[in-house]
């Protein structure tokens, strides 16, 4: 039975489709055809494949149009190609190259041309394929990311405000710590009502202010005469402000939901130093519930980027820059590594503060992400918990730690003698 593969360059509106038997000995014949990329047509090119009884389908990740495409072979091709009669065990594969990989030569592009060479780059394992993750998944990657675009909307509003009444001459952000707490958030929307009483302004403030009230009046003086303008616009944006908050809570619930079969996982990755739950959320939206998808720590470390790069020529390695990875999670990962360094009696406190007179922080930082992948790997891949190491946890740690640093001075050449302790 000839052996199949279909390439698919994908555009907005049509898709270039060609198909041929890979087991000739000859050069490849390929069938070539057009596709339209509406619900309908997508269902026609499932068929047609099926029909045509191909094994295996490669497309190109072409901005965000190949998602329906995907989703349809998913649905109709998928299913149909594995419950044929004689199907192999690569049957219905989907693979989703990087474009970037499928370059072809200068000023030589044509569509169908780019989608043989998917064919025949996939053959020799040329091809730079991503990870794609299942339908679930990619839901809980659609509602944790969209959850930290609203975050990043959040600040950007934040900063914005502060930016406005710096212009108004209204020194507020210098007396508190956080410009959408308690005591600035009343201060701000009895501005924007129209209240320009320094005094009256600045008794809104919650007791455990450290700013005193003279000092809040005196940062609020230019109040008095505010143009009402800057009212108006501070109104608009501490409603843009409630509405973003509003929806981050509405998304927190939507996550929460669809990860409520696995709250134990979540449960025990947001016991990490640095991690939280929502860190934990979306580290399980990237990697999934289990991590199944990687069969060893090093491959989840190799796919973040959180590994030494190989550009090895003549024997020798050039250049140990990391690879790209998962952007995501790498952003992730380096705010979790930050996190974990500042948290007191920890292993990664005492490895951070080893590490880091020798590599600098952002090498020390990456080696902790590296040790941070390893962990989440073991903790989703074989349902492990956390536990602490470190010195803050164990005496016998510390006696042990301070045994090596004692051997390590007398291997040096100096004379250590330990002092008795007397109760």
């Amino acid at each position: 039975m000839p052996y199949r593969i279909a390439g698919i360059d994908v555009h907005k509106k049509k898709l270039a489709v060609v198909m041929a038997d890979v087991e000739v000995e000859d050069e490849f014949q390929f069938e070539r055809r057009w596709f339209g990329s509406n619900p309908e047509q997508l269902r026609q090119l499932s068929e047609w494949l099926a029909g045509q009884q191909v094994e295996e389908a490669v497309m190109e990740s072409t901005a965000q149009y190949w998602k329906p495409v995907w989703g349809a072979l998913e649905r109709y091709w998928k299913p149909a190609c594995q419950s044929r009669e004689g199907a192999g065990p690569k049957s219905g594969i989907l693979h989703l190259a990087q474009a970037l990989s499928n370059r072809g030569r200068r000023g030589r592009k044509n569509d169908f041309r780019d989608a043989e060479r998917l064919v025949k780059r996939l053959l020799s394992q040329e091809l730079i394929l991503s990870f794609v993750p299942d339908a679930e998944q990619r839901l809980w990657r659609t509602l944790t990311r969209t959850r930290y675009q609203r975050t990043r909307d959040r600040v950007r509003l934040q900063n914005q405000l502060e930016s406005l009444l710096e212009e108004a001459h209204i020194k507020l952000s210098s007396l508190v710590s956080d410009m959408l707490g308690v005591s600035a958030r009343r201060m701000l929307q009895a501005l924007a009502d129209g209240e320009t009483d320094p005094a009256a302004l600045a008794a809104l403030a919650h007791q455990r202010l450290r700013a005193t009230p003279e000092q809040l009046q005196d940062a609020l003086g230019a109040c008095t005469e505010l143009n009402p303008v800057y009212c108006r616009l501070m109104k608009m944006a501490l409603a843009d402000l409630k509405f973003i908050e509003e929806q981050i809570s509405q998304l927190d619930r939507e996550i929460a939901a669809l990860l409520g079969e696995y709250q134990d996982a979540v449960r025990r990755l947001a016991e990490i130093p640095g991690l939280g739950v929502e860190s934990a959320q979306q580290i399980m939206a990237e990697v999934g519930a289990k991590a199944a998808t990687f069969a060893a720590a090093k491959n989840l470390v190799s796919w973040v980027g959180a590994c030494p790069g190989e550009e090895e020529s003549a024997g020798v390695n050039r250049s140990k820059r990391s690879p790209k990875g998962n952007r995501h999670m790498r952003r992730i990962l380096n705010q979790c590594a930050n996190a974990a360094v500042r948290h007191k009696g920890s292993i990664f406190e005492i490895l951070y503060r080893r590490l880091v007179p020798r590599l600098g922080h952002n090498k020390t930082i990456g080696a902790i992400v590296h040790r941070l992948c390893n962990l989440i790997w073991l903790i989703l891949h074989r349902g492990l918990r956390y536990e602490e190491h470190g010195p803050a946890v164990s005496e016998q740690s510390r006696r042990t730690r301070t045994q090596r640093m004692i051997r390590t001075l007398r291997n040096l050449g100096y004379r250590v003698e330990p002092l008795e302790v007397h109760a």
